[in-house]
């Protein structure tokens, strides 16, 4: 199912990510930078399953429904778990007490949005797939 997402994405579209970053606790300076970023993401799936995210800060590697470190780009240590729910890939984050969950689901065939929400502030994020 994850194989859907490989490819070479580009974010055309953002909606409340400075919100969702303030409420991450990340510093203004780093807020405005990622705030004007227009990230193109590589996500590959290995013939042991394994899925790599590439093209943020930090790249992650990680197996659907196996718990993996993460050091985010803000430099928070997580506990993550990424799964497969209904074609949308699902990942949620834990670390000192608090937790996030990241969505990527499908609009179209070569568009996906990610959607981030941490208590009540969600925002998102729209890919399209590059040729």
């Amino acid at each position: 199912m994850a194989q859907k997402f490989v490819g070479t994405w580009k974010m055309v579209e953002s909606e409340n990510f400075d919100d969702y970053l303030k409420a991450l606790g990340v510093g203004f300076a780093i807020r405005q930078v990622a705030g004007r970023a227009k990230p193109t993401m590589t996500i590959s799936v290995d013939a042991d399953g394994t899925i790599t995210l590439s093209g943020g800060r930090k790249d992650i590697k990680f197996k659907l429904n196996e718990e993996f470190e993460e050091t985010t780009g803000d430099d928070r240590q997580t506990k993550n778990v990424v799964s497969m729910d209904n074609g949308k890939m699902v990942q949620r984050q834990k670390w000192d007490g608090k937790e996030t969950t990241i969505v990527r689901e499908f609009v179209s065939d070569n568009k996906f949005v990610t959607t981030f929400k941490l208590g009540d502030v969600v925002s998102k994020r729209t890919f399209e797939k590059q040729a």
